[in-house]
């Protein structure tokens, strides 16, 4: 027998549990903002199949949540009120050539890259690709304006302080120029993070807006060209 008072509680119970279970999935919804995904359209061939047996697709995905958190610390973005608006993040393997490029926030990885990886582990390698190309999902460019060699090298600093670096890199103070991209200008920025704890994360978030070399003064009161005199000079180059 249900009566009135009965009723009525029963009803604050029901609005109680409906508010808890809006606050849950609210809380969920927060959390699970971005989404991961991958596919492998090239399972059929070498490269593709090798994908499959060596790194997967529910690893590769795990691997670009990782990243986009590692990311995310890495330029200081706390909350997604800071980062470029993404809310899914994708991955195809594909019959191409290269090693790998990113879209907006799309990334395709050669699946012919994969088959022929011979330099160890090509997990670890997949993961140290995934961890570069996830970082031009995520990082500011200057509004088109910054040079291809500071975006690659910002890239690859990710992947290095990941730990993801091979043993092809050069080594620190190697290089011709400071923008020169990829492992060179990454170790060059790891030189200027150590001079400036969270200078990459500063100078990312610079970029938000523009671009200027006079973003290197501005963060650590040297320009650019005398910073990288100075890391050669540090390592006899």
């Amino acid at each position: 027998m249900i009566t009135a008072g009965s009723s009525r509680l029963k009803m604050k119970l029901d609005v109680a549990t409906f508010a808890s279970l809006l606050a849950l999935a609210a809380a969920a919804s927060a959390a699970g903002a971005v989404t991961f995904d991958a596919t492998n359209t090239a399972s059929s061939t070498p490269g593709g199949r090798r994908f499959d047996q060596a790194v997967g697709l529910g690893y590769a995905k795990r691997v670009l949540s990782d990243a986009s958190t590692f990311i995310w610390s890495t330029f200081n973005q706390r909350s997604a009120a800071g980062r470029k608006p993404v809310d899914a993040v994708t991955l195809v393997v594909e019959d191409i050539d290269g090693v790998a490029f990113t879209s907006a926030n799309g990334i395709h990885l050669s699946a012919r890259y994969v088959g022929g990886y011979s330099s160890g582990d090509v997990q670890a390698e997949v993961t140290g690709v995934l961890y570069h190309e996830a970082t031009h999902v995520w990082q500011w460019d200057g509004r088109g304006r910054a040079n291809g060699g500071l975006i690659e090298g910002i890239a690859d600093y990710v992947r290095l302080k990941a730990g993801y670096a091979p043993g092809h890199w050069v080594k620190p103070g190697q290089g011709d120029r400071w923008d020169q991209g990829y492992d060179v200008t990454a170790r060059f920025l790891d030189y200027c993070d150590s001079l400036k704890p969270g200078f990459v994360a500063l100078l990312n978030a610079k970029m938000k807006d523009g671009y200027s070399d006079d973003f290197f003064a501005q963060i650590t009161g040297k320009s650019v060209q005398q910073l990288w005199q100075d890391y050669k000079k540090k390592y006899g180059g």
